[in-house]
C-alpha cells in the first residue's frame, strides 16, 4: 500500500520521551499529522518535497491502493476508481447527498445492501487465491511419474472485480495510513491521537467518525472542534503586538465552505462567542475561477476550444483534472511570493503543452469577489452578537484557501482597522510558523494530545471533563465589562482615561469565561499635605463598550506655482472609529486605607493592588490592598451578588 507520507530533513526531531501521540486535522480536501519534538513544540510531518499537506484521497489501480499525495494524479486517468471529498460525507443518508454536483471522481451511489446508505463502487484486481497445499502424501501412496514432477504449477492470474465501500471505510483506511505514516516518522507505536472536527458536525458525522477511527484501531484521546484547536496555537504562541486579552476572529476558508469563529482569549482562557458555518462561499469556487481563467488562455495560445467547470467530454475533464494538480503549485507559489506564480501542464490537450504566469494583481482579481464574500459573511457574524470590525484584535487563518494574502488585503480595505494582527502582518503565514494555515489545526490538536496523555490513568474526574457532554463543557461568560473608578488620578500606562467621571481600571473584559481571577496593580495619587493614613475610594462599574463614529474632512493640497485652479471640489470626509465605554451599573463601592503612603515632588503615593474574582454563577468579590516595601496591607474585600453573564 502506497503511504501518504515520510519524514524530511525539514520537519523537527520528533521527541522520544513521553507517550507517543499525535494531533491529526482530518479535512474534506487535505489532511496534515502533527507530532511532539524535542523542545515540547508541536510540528507537522513534511514529506520529501517538503508538504505538511496530505491529500484526502484514495484510489484503486490493479491490486495496488494509493492513498494520499499518490492518489490525488489518479484524478487524470483513473477517476472513476479515486475517492475524493469522503469527510464531509460521514454520517449522511445517500438520499441527503446533492445529486446535481459535477463528477470528477468516483461517484457516490446507494449501497447495495444497507438502506439509504452511501457508498462507492470501484474496480479492482482481486488476487488469485493461494493454492491450498497438498497433503503430506503417505508411505502408501504412488510415487508421481518423473515426467509431470518437472512440470511448471500452473498460476493463477488476478480477476477483474467490483468493491464496495462505505464513507467509514474509506475513512478509516486513510486514517490508517496517517497513523502508519506517524509511526514511521515517529520509529514506535502512536499511543494516542487529537482529531480536529468541524463545528457544524452532528451526531450522525460524530459517530460515523469514531467508528471510522475504531476501525483504523486509534485511541482517540479527544475529538477537538477546529476553533479550540486554531486558539491553542495562538494562546501558546501570541504575537509580540497582541495583549493578554483579546478578541479573536477564525476564518476557515474550506474547499467546501467558509467556518468563522468569533472567540475571545482572556489570559490564555478561550471562550466561543459565535459561529457560522456557510456552503455558499468557499475555497472551490477559487478553483473554479481561476481554472476558467486558465483554460481561456489556453484557447487563446493554442485555439483549441477547452471548456471546464464543468467540463463536456473525456478529453476536456482530463485537460481539468491535470489543471487542477497544476493550479496547487500556483497558488503556493502566490502565497509566498509577491511576483509572478507559474502554471504549466504537459500535454493539456491534443497533445498541446501549456505553459503560463499569473501575477499577483490579475489572481487576486479573479478571485475578489470570493475575498469579498468572505470579509461580508465575517462582518455579519460580528453584527449579530453587537461586534464590529475594531472591535476584533486578531485574525487567525485555516486552510490553504485562507493563505492567500488577497484575503488578508481585502479584510483591511472593507473596514478593519491596521491594528489587527493577522499571520501576514506578522510574517508568520508560510514555512510551518505559527501562523501557517495549513498547519494549524494538526499542532493544536498535538498540543492538546499532550495534555491529555499527561493526565494520571487514575484521575478520572479530570479525564472525564475533556469528553463530549461534559457538565465543564457548558461555560458562561461575562455579557458586560467590569472594572473600577477611581476619583484620583492614576499614573499614565496604568490606566485608561475615559468619559466616566473618573480613571478606568479594567477588571474583567466582556466575554470572559467563567469563574475567572485577576490581578491588577496601579499607583495611585493622594495628593498633598500633611503624613497621615489616606483613602482611596473605588466604584465598581459595569460598563457597555461601543464605538464613536466622526467624520473628519481631509485637507486639500494647494496647488504648485504656476498650475492653474481647478473647479472646486467637495472636501472629501474620513470615517474616524474609536472605541467608547459607557456607565451601566454601579455594582459597589470601596474604600481603602493606605497607611503606607510615599512622597515625591510634594505629593502623596501608594500602590494599590486589586483582585477581581468572578464566580462561575457571576458573583463578584472584589479585594483591595496597599502594596510598600514591607509587603502587603490588609485586604478589604466587597463582596456582590451575580451580575451580568450569557
Amino acid at each position: 500500500m502506497a503511504q501518504a507520507n515520510g519524514s524530511a530533513p525539514e520537519a523537527a526531531a520528533p521527541s522520544t520521551k513521553g507517550p507517543a501521540v499525535i494531533g491529526i486535522n482530518f479535512g474534506n480536501t487535505y489532511a496534515s499529522i502533527a507530532v511532539l519534538t524535542k523542545e515540547g513544540h508541536a510540528d507537522c510531518i513534511a514529506n520529501e518535497d517538503g508538504e505538511r499537506q496530505i491529500a484526502c484521497a484514495v484510489s484503486f489501480h490493479g491490486e495496488e491502493i494509493y492513498i494520499g499525495n499518490q492518489a490525488k494524479p489518479q484524478l487524470v486517468k483513473n477517476a472513476e476508481n479515486t475517492i475524493v471529498g469522503f469527510r464531509n460525507l460521514l454520517g449522511k443518508k445517500f438520499s441527503e447527498i446533492p445529486k446535481d454536483q459535477p463528477i470528477t471522481s468516483a461517484p457516490v451511489i446507494q449501497h447495495p445492501e444497507q438502506p439509504d446508505a452511501a457508498a462507492y463502487k470501484v474496480a479492482i484486481l482481486q488476487p488469485a487465491p493461494t493454492p491450498i497445499a497438498a497433503p503430506t502424501p503417505s508411505v502408501r501412496s504412488v510415487a508421481a511419474t518423473p515426467a509431470a514432477s518437472h512440470l511448471p504449477t500452473p498460476r493463477s492470474e488476478p480477476t477483474p472485480a467490483e468493491r464496495v465501500l462505505t464513507v467509514t471505510e474509506v475513512a478509516s483506511i486513510f486514517l490508517k495510513s496517517l497513523v502508519q505514516s506517524a509511526q514511521d516518522f515517529l520509529g514506535r507505536k502512536v499511543e494516542g491521537a487529537v482529531i480536529a472536527i468541524p463545528s457544524w458536525f452532528d451526531e450522525s458525522a460524530r459517530a460515523a467518525l469514531e467508528e471510522a477511527a475504531k476501525e483504523a484501531e486509534i485511541d482517540v484521546l479527544q475529538y477537538l472542534d477546529e476553533a479550540s484547536a486554531a486558539s491553542l496555537i495562538s494562546v501558546t504562541s501570541p504575537a509580540k503586538t497582541l495583549d493578554a486579552d483579546r478578541n479573536t476572529l477564525l476564518v476557515d476558508l474550506g474547499q467546501s465552505a467558509l467556518s468563522l469563529s468569533l472567540l475571545s482569549i482572556r489570559h490564555g482562557l478561550v471562550y466561543s462567542i459565535a459561529s457560522s458555518y456557510d456552503t455558499s462561499v468557499n475555497g472551490e469556487q477559487i478553483d473554479v475561477k481561476l481554472l476558467k481563467y486558465f483554460a481561456k488562455d489556453f484557447t487563446k495560445k493554442t485555439k483549441i476550444p477547452l471548456q471546464v467547470c464543468p467540463a463536456k467530454d473525456k478529453a476536456d475533464q482530463r485537460a481539468e483534472a491535470k489543471l487542477r494538480l497544476a493550479l496547487e503549485h500556483t497558488k503556493r507559489t502566490i502565497s509566498a511570493s509577491s511576483g509572478a506564480a507559474s502554471c504549466s501542464v504537459e500535454s493539456m490537450k491534443d497533445g498541446m503543452d501549456f505553459n503560463t504566469t499569473v501575477n499577483r494583481m490579475r489572481f487576486d482579481l479573479e478571485c475578489r469577489s470570493v475575498y469579498t464574500a468572505v470579509v461580508a459573511a465575517a462582518t455579519r457574524l460580528l453584527e449579530s452578537v453587537g461586534f464590529e470590525p475594531i472591535h476584533v484584535d486578531e485574525i487567525i487563518y485555516v486552510g490553504g484557501s485562507a493563505s492567500l494574502p488577497g484575503l488578508d488585503e481585502t479584510f483591511f480595505t472593507n473596514g478593519f482597522p491596521e491594528s489587527v494582527v493577522t499571520p501576514f502582518t506578522e510574517g508568520s503565514v508560510l514555512g510551518g510558523g505559527s501562523g501557517d494555515p495549513t498547519s494549524l489545526l494538526a499542532r493544536g490538536c498535538a498540543l492538546q494530545a499532550k495534555v491529555l496523555a499527561g493526565i494520571p490513568a487514575d484521575q478520572v474526574e479530570i479525564r472525564e471533563a475533556f469528553k463530549r457532554g461534559s457538565e465543564h463543557a457548558s461555560v458562561h461568560a461575562t455579557s458586560k465589562t467590569l472594572g473600577i473608578i477611581l476619583p484620583e488620578d492614576v499614573s499614565e500606562g496604568d490606566a485608561k482615561a475615559g468619559d466616566l467621571g473618573g480613571q478606568w481600571v479594567l477588571g474583567v473584559p466582556k466575554e470572559t469565561p467563567l469563574p475567572y481571577r485577576r490581578i491588577v496593580q496601579f499607583d495611585c495619587d493622594l495628593g498633598e499635605g500633611t503624613e497621615g493614613e489616606r483613602k482611596v475610594g473605588m466604584d465598581l462599574w459595569e460598563v457597555s463598550e461601543g464605538v464613536k463614529v466622526e467624520n473628519i474632512k481631509q485637507s486639500k493640497e494647494e496647488p504648485e506655482e504656476g498650475e492653474e485652479d481647478e473647479e472646486e471640489e467637495e472636501e472629501e470626509e474620513e470615517e474616524i472609529r474609536e472605541k467608547t465605554l459607557t456607565k451601566e451599573t454601579q455594582l459597589g463601592s470601596l474604600q481603602l486605607s493606605c497607611k503606607h503612603p510615599i512622597k515625591e515632588k510634594g505629593r502623596w503615593k501608594t500602590t494599590v493592588e486589586v483582585q477581581f474574582v468572578v464566580g462561575h454563577a457571576g458573583g463578584v468579590i472584589l479585594t483591595a490592598r496597599e502594596i510598600h516595601k514591607d509587603g502587603k496591607g490588609e485586604p478589604t474585600t466587597l463582596t456582590i451578588h451575580p451580575v451580568s453573564q450569557s
